[in-house]
């Protein structure tokens, strides 16, 4: 090993903690996206990361130059190989402050779609799958569980993700 590569070896992580602490603290709004995807029985579809604890809904964060619902789109095709057949109800845009105090995140109502298999467990999705809204695995958040009630009782959503 050089000089060089033990350098960047031991001055990587101090790196990433300096640029995540610079991004938390410097960057704009950011926008996220997620989706109450449901199938014929109410059941949702819930996914579980490899980089953050319980289960959520699908989703994630709006590129430069993209609709919500084409982060949308690309979301649930990326996490659970789902295609929109249908257009999805737009169902609130919340705060999300578990990440930075500038984080919005608007939530959809997918109940037309395709999908032909579970995806294969990767590196972001570990796991993934349809569920009852009685029998939601224990460590499914707390907004998660939120969204899910406000949609299948049909109430105002509340204002904020947390």
């Amino acid at each position: 090993m050089t000089a060089l590569q033990a350098l960047r070896r031991r001055l990587e992580p101090q790196l990433r903690r300096a640029f995540h602490l610079y991004w938390l603290t410097a960057r704009g709004m950011t926008l996220g996206v997620r989706g109450v995807v449901l199938d014929g029985d109410d059941r949702v579809f819930l996914v579980r990361h490899s980089y953050v604890a319980g289960w959520h809904l699908p989703g994630g964060g709006v590129e430069i130059g993209e609709t919500f619902l084409e982060a949308l789109r690309r979301e649930l095709s990326e996490e659970g190989r789902i295609e929109l057949t249908g257009e999805p109800a737009l169902h609130g845009l919340f705060f999300n402050g578990h990440v930075s105090r500038r984080d919005h995140v608007a939530v959809y109502v997918v109940r037309q779609f395709r999908q032909d298999r579970l995806p294969e467990p990767n590196r972001e999705i570990v796991e993934c799958g349809f569920y009852a809204a009685d029998a939601l695995p224990a460590d499914t958040t707390r907004g998660t569980r939120l969204r899910i009630s406000e949609v299948l009782d049909g109430a105002a959503p509340m204002a904020t993700w947390r």
